[in-house]
């Protein structure tokens, strides 16, 4: 079962490798990880969507993260109420016959072309990751030559922060 970790870590070189190689070592399989800046100075946030079988290794995840020195803070917010999204860059077979089809095709999902050759197209989609995957599976017939995908990157709802940070799912070590 794939579960969302936010985690926020000091910004210092060396922390991103630290915390993937933690996972390698213990044979955890990373589905997707995102890494940003954060609004404070000096500290980054991290979306880590990891493959967990069962709570006991949801557990052993969440006491390894807080082993690092340079993790701040931890949050299993896999059933939690979030706000999930994901950047997608798709170039797809596009010959002058069936752009406008393809124009047609991704409306719905608010995807925009951003690129154009004369032999294809490139697509940019933001959404969920299951939007993206239906996007995706849409855009198959028409050939896809290429795809780049950010992963995942999540917050909490707004009204739901406060409630979570009083959760027995909220794994905060306060340094």
């Amino acid at each position: 079962m794939n579960r969302v970790f936010a985690v926020t870590v000091n910004n210092h070189s060396g922390v991103l490798n630290r915390i993937t190689g933690l996972f390698l070592r213990r044979g955890f399989n990373i589905q997707s990880i995102t890494v940003g800046a954060t609004e404070t100075d000096g500290i980054s946030r991290m979306t880590i969507v990891l493959n967990v079988d069962d709570e006991r290794d949801t557990e052993q995840v969440v006491k390894q993260l807080h082993k690092q020195i340079d993790v701040l803070k931890v949050q299993d917010i896999t059933e939690a109420p979030i706000v999930a999204r994901e950047l997608v860059l798709i170039r797809v077979n596009s010959p002058l016959t069936t752009r406008s089809e393809l124009t047609t095709l991704i409306g719905p999902f608010r995807a925009s072309i951003i690129d154009v050759s004369r032999d294809s197209v490139t697509i940019q989609a933001v959404g969920s990751p299951e939007k993206v995957e239906a996007l995706i599976f849409l855009l198959q017939p028409y050939g896809i030559k290429e795809l780049a995908r950010t992963g995942v990157t999540a917050v909490l709802r707004a009204n739901d922060a406060a409630e979570l940070s009083r959760s027995s799912r909220n794994y905060v070590l306060s340094i």
